[in-house]
Formats: C-alpha cells, sequence, structure tokens
C-alpha cells in the first residue's frame, strides 16, 4: 500500500456529524458543525486507505477557494485541472476550484500552542498546493456533503473563500494544471467538467 494510504488522517463519525443534522450538499451553518466535529472526543486518526472504503466515518477537508474582482466589479475564480499525481484517483481529468486536502497526524504532531490542528493541517495543505503572492481575506463560508457519490460518502469538507487583492495565485504542484484565474461566468457555463464538490460549491455561492 502507498505511503499516502498509509497516511493517518483526522476522522469523524458519520454518526455524529448526522446527529448535528444530516445535509445533502451545502450548508452555510459552520457554526453548527465545525467546532462540535472538531473538538470531539470521537475525533481519531486513522490509515486513510482503510477511511478511503469506510462509509461510517468522514474524512474532515479543508475546501478553498480564491475570489478575485477587479475594479469593474467583474468576479474571476481559480480553478484548475487535475493532473495524474498523488491526489485522490478518483477526481483525477476533473476541473476543480477547490484547495486543500487531509489533516494527518503529522499535522497534530507540528502543531503550536497558538494554533489549532485543523489549521495547521489547511496550511500545510496550501503551502504544498499553491503560493498565495497577494494580501487576502479569508473566511469558512459553508459545509460540503455529498453521499450521492463515492468519493462523497467518505470525505466531509469546510469551505474556505480567499478574497485576494489581485490573480496572483499560483500552483506549486504538477497536479494542479491549466491554473490560473477564469471568469465565474465562463466557469458557470463551464460546470459539468468540474469535479462534484466543485459544483455543489459554486451552485450555491454564485448560480
Amino acid at each position: 500500500m502507498s505511503t499516502v494510504m498509509l497516511e493517518k488522517v483526522l476522522v469523524v463519525p458519520t454518526e455524529l456529524f448526522h446527529k448535528l443534522g444530516h445535509f445533502q450538499g451545502f450548508s452555510p451553518d459552520v457554526e453548527r458543525y465545525f467546532e462540535p466535529l472538531v473538538s470531539s472526543e470521537l475525533v481519531s486518526y486513522r490509515a486513510r486507505g482503510e477511511m478511503e472504503e469506510d462509509p461510517s466515518f468522514k474524512q474532515f477537508i479543508p475546501y478553498c477557494l480564491f475570489r478575485y474582482t477587479n475594479a469593474d466589479g467583474e468576479v474571476f475564480v481559480f480553478d484548475y485541472l487535475r493532473g495524474g499525481g498523488g491526489g485522490e484517483a478518483r477526481l483525477r481529468a476533473k476541473r476543480s476550484v477547490g484547495v486543500g486536502g487531509h489533516i494527518s497526524l503529522e499535522d497534530a504532531e507540528a502543531v503550536s500552542q497558538s494554533g489549532s490542528v485543523y489549521e495547521t493541517g489547511m496550511r500545510r495543505e496550501l503551502e504544498e498546493e499553491v503560493s498565495i503572492d497577494t494580501p487576502y481575506t479569508e473566511s469558512a463560508v459553508g459545509m460540503i456533503n455529498d453521499d450521492e457519490t463515492e468519493v462523497g460518502r467518505v470525505h466531509l469538507g469546510v469551505v474556505h473563500l480567499f478574497d485576494v487583492e489581485a490573480p496572483e495565485v499560483h500552483p506549486r504542484e504538477d497536479d494542479l494544471a491549466e491554473a490560473g484565474f477564469r471568469p465565474i461566468a465562463d466557469i458557470m457555463a463551464d460546470i459539468n467538467r468540474y469535479e462534484t464538490w466543485s459544483q455543489i460549491v459554486l451552485r450555491a455561492l454564485f448560480g
């Protein structure tokens, strides 16, 4: 089994998520889910390979979008084509607007006293995948749950929206191909080419 599949990732019991209130698609109610889940005593770190096949757990994933609005008010969103690298094989050759990934046991070991495991993991994923060469503001704007796909059944997303002052976000990994800022109107017109989580978020925020 590959190193990626042996990596121990942060998971929460699906039953706990259901107790807080099951939803399909997008929920803007971050406060209802985020803190009760990440602070629960039921959080654990388990082998990613096992969790990819076990819908009784949800892998917790930060899903980060970058939005740029020009002087004329036109909105652009950073997007890319998932390549053939070490990421989720079931999403390859799909377009995406989300950057981020799993929170791992290594993040728990690296967290500082002033930070959190989740924040540490999100920042690590961003630094690995992209270079953000512009000032920005960031906020958590929603949650994603998709029980209608094989990938979605074992993941739970936290949507973070980064508003950047300039369109200066650049890929650091070959897995992020054809990357750049596209007008949101063009993305929405081409939405069926995007992975399911991207479709869910785009329709919720821009549809």
